[in-house]
Order: C-alpha cells, then sequence, then structure tokens
C-alpha cells in the first residue's frame, strides 16, 4: 500500500493542493466586491485613504464642532451609515488619519529608529565606561551624536499627519463597486 500516485507525488499532497486552491477561490471572490469611502488629498495614490464598512472613522461634522469616533455600518451613492449618525461626505470637515495613513506609519519607524539608536548608543558608552573605568563617564562626542539622533526623533513626531481637511477640490468620495 503505496501514499505515492503513479506520478510519484504523495496522494496528501495533491489533496492539500486541491483544498488550498478551493479556499483561495472562496475567498477570494468574497473580497472583490467592497464598497469604500475614499479620502483623497490631490491627484497621487499614495495620498489616498480608504475607510471600508466595519472600520472606524474619527471625524468632525459641521454640525458636532469636536471629534466623534464611530463605525461604518455601511455606504451608498450619498450617505455614509454609522452606527450613531448617517452622514454626507460633504457634512465632514475633519477626519483624524493618525492610524490609517501609511505615510505616518514610514515616520513613526523612523522616529522610533532615531530615538532607539539615541538611546542604545548612550546606554552602550554607560555600559563601557562602567566596565573599563569603574565610573559613569560619557564621552562628549557620543553625547553630542545620542543627542542629536534623540532630537531627530523627537522633531519626526511632530511631522506626523494627523488630520485630513475637507477643503480640497477632491475631497471624501463614496465609491460603489458592485460586480454584475
Amino acid at each position: 500500500m503505496s501514499l505515492a500516485t503513479k506520478e510519484g507525488v504523495p496522494r496528501y499532497m495533491n489533496q492539500g493542493i486541491t483544498l488550498l486552491l478551493f479556499f483561495s477561490f472562496a475567498f477570494g471572490a468574497n473580497a472583490q466586491s467592497k464598497d469604500f469611502l475614499l479620502i483623497k488629498r490631490g491627484g497621487n495614490q499614495k495620498s489616498q485613504i480608504r475607510f471600508y464598512p466595519g472600520e472606524d472613522i474619527t471625524y468632525k461634522s459641521k454640525k458636532l464642532g469636536y471629534f466623534v469616533t464611530d463605525r461604518i455600518e455601511s455606504l451608498d451613492t450619498d450617505y455614509i451609515y454609522l452606527t450613531e449618525n448617517i452622514l454626507s461626505p460633504s457634512d465632514i470637515l475633519e477626519v483624524d488619519i493618525r492610524n490609517k495613513d501609511q505615510r505616518n506609519r514610514t515616520l513613526r519607524n523612523l522616529t522610533a529608529l532615531f530615538l532607539g539608536a539615541g538611546g542604545i548608543l548612550m546606554t552602550v558608552e554607560a555600559v563601557n565606561s562602567l566596565y573599563q573605568q569603574g565610573q559613569l563617564q560619557i564621552d562628549g562626542g557620543v553625547a553630542i551624536t545620542s543627542g542629536i539622533l534623540i532630537g531627530t526623533g523627537l522633531a519626526l513626531m511632530t511631522l506626523r499627519y494627523k488630520t485630513f481637511e475637507n477643503t480640497t477640490g477632491y475631497g471624501i468620495q463614496i465609491i460603489i463597486l458592485t460586480i454584475e
């Protein structure tokens, strides 16, 4: 009783590949028709942010003077249906994009890199001086370099994109994708 087929490929591998293809088609077909809320700052695709039904959105509307966080339930051509509210895209003044904008991830990673490098450089110099000289003594050049790295990291913290103001011509659009 052999586990191999005539071609020399084990039978369980053929069954595994068949199951993998079945599940990828099943999940792929489900993911094709998605409606989304598109926020555009300009014509560049990198400045586009998408919000899908089921995601939380933090916004400031014309009626309220403060930010509100709500979950998007569904979308149609004119309105955004939220858990607690129904909005028109033109009613939205600002959207908080701190956690959605991909450019913020890059800035967050650079911030962590500079802050971490400055902290590690200072720590290594302190441990090295304690080990070699028996007392805490940090070299001036290392202190300056570490300070520059930490200062750069702190400066990068302020550069992140915080909100999108709905003042541009592109603004906020609702995109409805239907497959027929």
